[in-house]
């Protein structure tokens, strides 16, 4: 243990990881410091943070968001940056101890890249860094000395129970998925579920998109691509099961066949802590089990045929290359068409599928390409959409 003050960067701090995570600051006791946020347009939200935290700086990446707001009662001595830009050079300060990497989406890319080109550690809630720039990123960490720690649930339940034995002796990893709202809806359901029913998600409260990748499983398709470049995995390592209560975050299975869980109630706060202060423990400000009350532990294979954005998962994970930019970028551009009533629930998976089944290939590309080959698959989705 070390009395020295943590310094944070939260990039996404209007969002809920970003809010969680300044919960768990604030609860820190002084050991942990927020002294950057950044926000893409939710500016009110990202003064009233600055007010109360009083970090160094903030940054707001949409210039016109920045304009239309009235920073008059920021407090004095909050530098305030802007544009698209402002993130490297958030990051890149020399007080900067760990960034939280909490943008949703492929627009978190950005943010991780530049925190690991500075060295950074980085506590990784955007999976797309690595759905898109899998081993460009990890390349890139090990390049710059930098280090990733993960903060999804399942990575860091991972992350956790691998501490149980040597890399070498890890057959495989299970992932966790709580089957979302229509874990056992018919075929015929699914066709017909509506925007408001796909938002209400049985155990975790996120964002909209995030809520309908849980309710597709895209988010574990995502999450078995993130696990395949963060623990240097091979696709046939990496396993899901459905678990509803969500209190199994996830299991590694070791050669001897034991297999390490690592149990808690579905609240974000908890893996969020665990990476601002790896490889200590402290005292946690997310809420706890109850072993006081009876509980039921529920696990069963998941239904491919009926949710087969897993299939999706364990393919591009295999395949690698530019596969991942495709399968993400048209998944968000898809999720979008969803929420704004312009594609049916049942056809957010079957886009991602064509659009991956027909794009230019490159198992070697650089990150100019994977950003293009992001924006191509956006564009095909709106065609697809149109058709």
């Amino acid at each position: 243990m070390t009395n020295r003050v943590t310094h944070v960067a939260i990039l996404g701090s209007t969002g809920s990881i970003g809010r969680s995570t300044l919960e768990v600051i604030a609860a820190s006791g002084g050991r942990l410091r927020a002294v950057a946020l950044s926000a893409h347009t939710n500016t009110r939200l990202l003064e009233q943070q600055a007010r109360a935290v009083l970090p160094q700086r903030i940054a707001v990446t949409d210039p016109a968001a920045a304009a239309a707001h009235d920073w008059s009662a920021l407090p004095r001595g909050v530098e305030l940056l802007v544009g698209p830009e402002a993130l490297a050079k958030v990051v890149a300060e020399a007080n900067v101890d760990i960034v939280v990497s909490a943008i949703v989406g492929s627009a978190g890319l950005q943010g991780t890249w530049a925190a690991l080109e500075a060295g950074k550690t980085v506590a990784l809630a955007n999976k797309e860094s690595l759905v898109v720039g899998g081993p460009l990123v990890t390349r890139l960490a090990a390049e710059r000395k930098a280090r990733l720690l993960p903060v999804d649930s399942e990575h860091s339940a991972l992350f956790q129970a691998m501490q149980a034995g040597r890399r070498e002796e890890i057959s495989r990893v299970v992932l966790t998925a709580s089957g979302g709202p229509f874990r056992t809806y018919s075929l015929e359901q699914l066709a017909q579920v509506t925007v408001a029913e796909a938002l209400a998600h049985p155990t975790w409260e996120m964002g909209p998109k995030i809520t309908v990748d849980s309710a597709t499983l895209m988010n574990k398709a995502l999450e078995i691509i993130e696990a395949r470049w963060l623990f240097e995995l091979d696709s046939q390592q990496i396993g899901v099961v459905i678990h509803p209560q969500s209190i199994v975050h996830s299991m590694v299975e070791f050669i001897d066949g034991s297999v390490i869980a690592q149990l808690g109630p579905p609240d974000m706060k908890l893996p969020i802590q665990y990476a601002l202060t790896w490889p200590s423990r402290q005292v946690g400000v997310g809420a706890r089990l109850d072993w006081t009350s009876a509980m039921q532990l529920q696990f069963e294979p998941p239904d491919f045929e009926r949710f087969g954005a897993l299939k999706l998962g364990l393919e591009v994970a295999g395949s690698g290359g530019t596969a991942g930019a495709v399968l993400n970028g048209a998944n968000e551009a898809a999720v979008a068409a969803f929420l704004d009533g312009r594609l049916g629930f049942q056809e957010i998976v079957p886009a991602c599928r064509s659009i991956l089944n027909h794009h230019d290939f490159d198992p070697n590309p650089s990150l100019e390409q994977l950003l293009r080959m992001d924006r191509w698959a956006r564009q095909e989705v709106l065609r697809w959409v149109c058709a």
